[in-house]
């Protein structure tokens, strides 16, 4: 399965689904990453972390190591 990581840059993607558990999924959550919320990947610093993400109305970073535990549909 594809993750946000995996996106690339200019492109709009919804959650299918959030791995992990415990606080890290809880703070993924009230950022806002939902299951079916859409996303959309402003920028990625030149060594790929943080990527740059505009997700109902905001604008987040996000480690790789977050985006990867973010399970995405085109």
């Amino acid at each position: 399965m594809a993750t946000l990581k995996d996106a690339r840059v200019g492109s709009t993607v919804t959650v299918s689904r959030l791995q992990g558990a415990g606080a890290i999924k809880r703070r993924i959550m009230d950022m806002g990453i939902t299951r079916g919320a859409q996303v959309f990947v402003r920028k990625v610093a030149p060594l790929g972390d943080p990527i740059e993400v505009t997700v109902r109305g905001f604008e987040l970073s996000l480690r790789k190591v977050d985006a990867q535990m973010i399970e995405i549909v085109p």
